[in-house]
């Protein structure tokens, strides 16, 4: 397996020394938020892509969904490849839609914390990316339920019938579903810094950094 991180504005700027200690640490790609929500652009993406591949790393992205229904989520992904385009980075790795509900927002905005919700705008963002991509969410959200602040919800994300590159969120020592990405840690210290740590099967990817 292969050692990575993912980063945002919320991690604050990220200098030099902060990449050269990302290399130190024997990582080798970097996933790194490019927008969120309606068309937002993250502050520092075009800077950390620019640091990471400097320091030789693969570098894919991610969009944090502020989205209630497929048509919204739809939209987004447009307005997300848009970025990423006036941007004029290369990504090396894919475009991930990041669908979860860390802060709240979508249990206070009446969102359908349904199977058949979620799935939709999975899709919606698929079909309307036009990147390579896949689908971000916890274990649970892929392997129980989507569900809101009171643990109600009806099934989990229908993920194998999207046929799409996986990002699973579930922190400790256990890959449950061993898809493209494991997420198993939002405190990897690198640098003085905690960041998020995460680890990609595909070796054959990194054969040549």
């Amino acid at each position: 397996m292969i050692r990575g991180i993912d980063v945002s504005e919320n991690n604050g700027y990220l200098d030099a020394d902060f990449w050269k200690a990302v290399v130190e640490a024997g990582c080798k790609f970097a996933y790194i938020r490019c927008s969120w929500g309606n068309g937002h652009e993250d502050g520092e993406f075009r800077h950390n892509v620019q640091m990471a591949h400097e320091y030789g790393l693969l570098v894919g992205a991610y969009h944090y969904d502020y989205s209630l229904t497929p048509d919204i989520t739809a939209t987004h992904a447009r307005k997300c490849a848009a970025i990423i385009a006036d941007s004029g980075v290369l990504l090396e790795l894919p475009v991930f839609f990041d669908l979860e509900d860390a802060d709240g927002w979508k249990d206070r905005n009446g969102y359908d914390f349904s199977s058949h919700n979620a799935t939709a705008q999975c899709r919606a963002w698929i079909d309307n990316i036009g990147l390579q991509t896949g689908v971000y969410a916890s274990y649970g959200w892929l392997e129980r339920a989507v569900t809101d602040s009171n643990g109600r919800g009806d099934g989990p994300i229908d993920w194998r019938a999207l046929d799409c590159s996986v990002w699973n969120a579930e922190w400790g020592g256990t890959d449950d579903i061993r898809a493209f990405v494991w997420q198993d840690t939002d405190s990897l210290t690198i640098g003085g810094r905690l960041v998020d740590g995460n680890w990609m099967y595909a070796d054959y990817l990194f054969s040549e950094n």
